[in-house]
């Protein structure tokens, strides 16, 4: 039995349709679980509980972390160290690895440049400091031996699926298909690594079935040679025959929207991402596994041909 804890986002689907190479028996977990594969066992399950969280993991020889909580500084300090303290708990209690579904929050802010699984830890938001703590715990419980568990760290994604798919279908393949404008924070002149989804799904699934993959971080498939923010909104319009109207939105523009967009109260601490480059390197695990990472051509050419054909 493998066990997703938090099923029903982009990721998580990507994640289970990934381990059907693996197993036959998949748990999918969360307040309103769906089948993404026929033979999928349901579980309904208020994460933030710790006996719920015991009877998920139970009978379970891996559990992928995928939970998302609300986009919201505050929400994220109470909920996620909460979380993953019973998560930690009942995997050591039932002998059960653990597999973490990581961003790259807690890097320095000054080293996005080329980062690898060694990049410098010093998170410069809230957001960033709640995922350091998070981590802490789960290198904490490898450390002590009670656990065996990895973190599969992705950059910022993208990929087909309609709901729930990344910065890149609301700021650009959405405003396009919709005859708007595009959006982009901060300049549209830093490169900006994106991780295709269905690379993130395999490659998670992968590393949770590779026995020396575990104790350690990965950086998940991500292709090389980022686009500039410019090139990113140029080529999807080329792609889906629209011109390459864009607008780009400072800190304090955010600001002002925030006041009417809640979501957009989160975003000014982590517009650094945007104005510098942010190259995501996944050397580690491509030369590991032998995995070619799907091409951003190839990648944008599959969410029009999915989603927006």
């Amino acid at each position: 039995m493998q066990t997703i804890l938090g099923s029903g986002g982009i990721i998580a689907i990507e994640l289970a349709k990934a381990l059907t190479v693996y197993t036959n028996n998949i748990r999918l977990v969360s307040r309103n679980p769906k089948k993404v594969n026929e033979n999928d066992i349901l579980m309904q399950a208020d994460l933030l509980n710790q006996n719920a969280i015991e009877n998920a993991v139970e009978g379970s020889s891996v559990v992928y972390v995928t939970i998302g909580f609300p986009y919201n500084s505050k929400e994220w300090k109470e909920k996620w160290p909460k979380f993953m303290r019973y998560v930690i708990q009942a995997c050591a209690a039932y002998n059960c690895k653990l597999v973490f579904f990581d961003n790259i929050y807690m890097y320095d802010v000054n080293h996005l440049n080329g980062m690898t699984e060694e990049t410098l830890i010093n998170p410069p938001s809230k957001k960033g400091s709640v995922r350091v703590e998070i981590v802490k715990m789960i290198m904490e419980a490898i450390e002590n031996g009670s656990l065996t568990a990895l973190i599969a760290r992705c950059a910022d994604y993208y990929g087909p699926g309609i709901e729930r798919n990344g910065m890149l279908r609301e700021m650009v393949f959405k405003p396009f298909a919709t005859g708007k404008k595009a959006n982009w924070l901060s300049s549209v002149n830093y490169k900006h690594s994106l991780t295709y989804t269905p690379d993130a799904g395999k490659a998670t699934a992968l590393l949770g079935n590779t026995d020396d993959a575990y104790n350690q971080a990965w950086h998940l498939p991500t292709a090389s040679n980022p686009l500039t923010g410019k090139e990113w909104i140029e080529t999807i319009a080329q792609h889906m025959n629209v011109k390459p109207r864009y607008q780009v939105a400072s800190k304090f523009i955010v600001r002002i929207m925030g006041l009417f967009m809640p979501v957009m109260r989160e975003m000014p601490e982590m517009m650094y991402q945007y104005d510098r480059d942010y190259i995501f390197n996944s050397s580690k695990f491509e030369n590991r596994f032998n995995y070619k990472p799907t091409s951003y051509i190839n990648g944008i050419k599959e969410i029009i041909k999915i989603d927006f054909s």
